[in-house]
């Protein structure tokens, strides 16, 4: 833009030169909004800019608006789920296919499985082969269009969406961690004695870290869990995985931004800590 208004106040410096009946002030004048241009010009691409990104954003909201709302409500009333859903873990997966939209392929097509109580169970494949899809079928986030999951012999499309994504666990790859205390990310719903949470630090081995700050349990953690590691968040993550004391627990690449001795701790608890409970372990095959 600086070079096209060079250009311009170049042009009119020779027009004025040429014509030399012009009056000295009208050239003035003429020289003067020529160097203006370069700002007009800037601001008009500035703008052009801005209302490129404010037409995408208006693109999304209206894609939103258009996305048809999860059933919530299910099948099966709250009398009809046990109160200990899921007890044992046993997973069945039948002809599973997936897809995120009806219009787009399917991630997933006709996936059999069948995974005992207690069971570890490792997925491994390449960037993009549908091993995230796969978890996220687990809590019914993207279209299940054929075929079922089946936990403790429930068929998990009839279940409300709240009581089945508040009965199982997921650790994925970048730790959640909320504004607040340690104490409210470990147990949000407040249902746990402090001896549990205490349990469940000195399992993730965070117990040290978390006793060296001031407050303890109810030490600050700032939006992300930016005052932590990495690894730590990871740990963090785990702990609240073992308060809730869900019978499945699905890990969607969790070592895959930690190093290696959080790598090591995290699959200690989770063969130790974790002995009873159903895990389900997606990892990236990076040779593949």
């Amino acid at each position: 833009m600086e070079y096209i208004g060079a250009c311009v106040v170049l042009v009119a410096a020779v027009a004025s030169i040429t014509n030399s009946p012009l009056p000295s002030g009208l050239v003035g004048l003429g020289l003067t909004y020529a160097l203006m241009v370069s700002n007009y010009l800037n601001w008009m691409v500035r703008n052009l800019s801005d209302m490129e990104i404010q037409l995408g954003a208006v693109k999304r909201i209206n894609s939103l608006l258009k996305t048809e709302s999860e059933n919530y409500k299910g099948l099966l009333s709250a009398s009809q789920i046990p109160q200990n859903w899921p007890e044992s873990g046993e997973i069945q997966i039948q002809n599973l296919s997936v897809r995120y939209d009806s219009m787009l392929k399917p991630v997933l097509k006709h996936v059999n499985a069948h995974i005992t109580p207690g069971q570890k169970i490792g997925i491994c494949g390449r960037t993009g082969s549908g091993k995230s899809s796969f978890s996220l079928a687990f809590f019914r986030m993207v279209d299940t269009f054929q075929g079922r999951i089946v936990i403790d012999g429930i068929d998990i499309a009839k279940l409300p969406l709240q009581t089945l994504r508040s009965r199982l666990s997921i650790i994925l790859q970048d730790p959640i961690l909320f504004s607040g205390s340690i104490r409210f990310n470990l147990d949000p719903e407040n249902k746990c004695t402090d001896c549990v949470l205490w349990e469940a630090l000195e399992i993730a081995q965070l117990k040290h870290v978390v006793k060296a700050l001031p407050g303890g349990l109810d030490a600050a953690v700032t939006e992300g869990g930016e005052n932590f590691s990495v690894g730590q968040r990871q740990l963090f993550c785990l702990a609240r995985a073992f308060v809730r004391k869900s019978s499945i627990l699905i890990m969607d690449e969790a070592t895959a931004s930690i190093d290696m001795a959080t790598e090591n701790i995290l699959q200690k608890v989770v063969m130790t800590a974790f002995q009873e409970r159903t895990v389900v372990i997606i990892a990236v095959c990076r040779m593949m």
